[in-house]
């Protein structure tokens, strides 16, 4: 899988965020900002990017995610 391919899923279920995806074909890093994540811990964050990518991460098309999820304005505190 390719890292535009993750992107692509990430889009279809994470709305008006910015995702960034880097990877090797099975071990991605992925970036994602947006108000999706507002209000939400850690945990809840990383269990909406998941959602999105299960299936693949289920029949082996992606070995390991490492994620940064961002609220916007988390993003404009940190970068």
């Amino acid at each position: 899988m390719e890292p535009e391919n993750v992107k692509q899923l990430l889009q279809a279920h994470l709305d008006d965020c910015d995702i960034e995806v880097a990877g090797d074909g099975r071990h991605f890093d992925i970036t994602v900002v947006g108000d999706v994540f507002e209000g939400l811990n850690a945990v809840k964050k990383q269990q909406l990017v998941y959602a999105a990518l299960n299936p693949q991460i289920a029949d082996g098309s992606i070995h390991a995610v490492n994620m940064k999820t961002f609220t916007r304005a988390e993003w404009q505190q940190n970068n």
